[in-house]
Parts: structure tokens; sequence; C-alpha cells
């Protein structure tokens, strides 16, 4: 299927590992021009490499640690400065960890400001020029609705649930789109590391339909659908990625 994207530009962020990467190597593969973000220069330039290797543009990269206040305004402008524009936005940067009855205020504030409100404020600093072009974007990887106990980025992504959903309904008649990708258990470093093997071949034997854990790969697929002319009629949505995990029917 020719997705029509080869002269589009995108932004992806938290590109240097998993699902991030994934995107940005699916976007890069249909001929789009990249502007690429995370903490870690070297991984971000090791994917450029990567990128060119395989016939594809060479990617704007941007080291910038999404925490600081600054971060919105320093990766819009830089994306642009490299690019022209920015008609695709990724908005994949985010962490999560639970949290205990006690969690202080801090970490309340650092866990929505990197899962929601960091996001939030990239998106307003490219809207004006999406809005201006008449085209637009914005695809969240965002997180899943049923939480096992108190997580502060299960709260963020359910805030980017509603976010996105009423940005929809404000800039559809731009020919913006907005939609959230919540992933499923996907192949990752933070996946390695917080559970072992054994942990996962029991879950995939027992919870996921399709048998599996997921791959960056099947994120980027649907996010490459999304970002296409073609999707132009979905907006709005909340599209898990789970292999079937996810037990609620809406």
């Amino acid at each position: 299927m020719n997705l029509d994207l080869e002269t589009r530009t995108a932004l992806v962020t938290g590109a240097s590992t998993g699902i991030g990467r994934g995107i940005a190597s699916a976007l890069a593969k249909e001929g789009i021009r990249l502007a690429v973000t995370a903490r870690r220069r070297p991984l971000l330039e090791e994917l450029a490499h990567e990128l060119v290797a395989a016939g594809a543009n060479e990617p704007i990269i941007i080291s910038c640690d999404f925490m600081q206040s600054d971060a919105p305004q320093v990766i819009a402008e830089a994306a642009l400065d490299g690019l022209g524009s920015v008609e695709i936005l990724v908005n994949n940067a985010g962490g999560s960890r639970p949290f205990a009855l006690d969690t202080d205020d801090s970490a309340w504030e650092e866990a929505m400001t990197l899962n929601f409100t960091r996001q939030r404020q990239l998106t307003q600093q490219l809207l004006a020029q999406m809005i201006a072009s008449g085209w637009g974007r914005v695809i969240n990887i965002t997180g899943k609705s049923e939480p096992e106990g108190i997580n502060g980025a299960f709260c963020a992504k359910a805030a980017m649930h509603s976010w996105a959903k009423g940005l929809s309904r404000e800039v559809g008649k731009h020919g913006i789109t907005v939609n959230s990708i919540p992933p499923g258990r996907i192949m990752s470093e933070q996946i390695l590391s917080n559970y072992p093997p054994e942990y996962r071949q029991q879950q995939s034997a027992t919870d996921i339909p399709v048998g599996e854990y997921g791959t960056p790969e099947d994120i980027a697929h649907l996010v490459c659908f999304l970002a296409s002319p073609l999707a132009r009629y979905i907006t709005g949505a909340v599209i898990p990625v789970d292999g079937g995990l996810r037990r609620y029917q809406f």
C-alpha cells in the first residue's frame, strides 16, 4: 500500500530506543524527513547511521532532556530549523513506575510533566504551522487504562487521552488529526529490565490472545498509517496495539 508519505516531515520524541526508535525507522523507510529527539545523543547518532546506511534521509538529531522547562521550545525550534516544517508529531517520550500510597508531590509532578505536560506543550509549539498549512498529524504513544495500582504515568496518560480527544475536535477543520496508541507488552529495555523471561512466557501463554509480546514495529506500522493521508477520517481515537491483552469492550 502506498501511504503517500514521501514528501512529509516528522518529529519523533523518545526516539533513541524501543518503541520510539522503531517508529522513527519505519517513518524513515516511508521516505519521511525526520527529526529525532531524546536525552542520549550517542544512541540517536547510532540510529542516524543505521537509517542512512539503509538509504533513508539523514535525520535531524536533537539531544535534549524532556524534563527541562524550555525543552518543548528548544525541540520545536530545532526541528523547524532543520526540516522547515513539522507535519507529523509523534509524542512518544515518557516513563513509568509504580507509586506508594504516600508518594510525595514532587514524584507526582515529575510523572505528570514527563508524560503529559511536555507533550501538550510541544504540540502547542507546532500547531500554528500545521494550521497554516492545512495539514497535520499528532500521534500520541500513551498507556493502558487498566492500572494494577497507583502509577503517576497511568494518570498522566489518561490526561493525554482526554486532551487529545478535545484537541481533535478543535483542529479537525484544519486538516489535522489527533490520535493515541496505548501499547500492550512491547519488547523494550524497560520490559527486559522489569519482567523476567519466566513472567513474560507465562503472561504470553495465559493473558495475551496472540500468544506473544509485541515488537516496536507493531506500533510503528499503525503510526505510519495514522500519519498518512489515508487516515484522514480517523481522529480523536484511542487504538490499543496489544495482541488482545486488554479486556474492555470499547
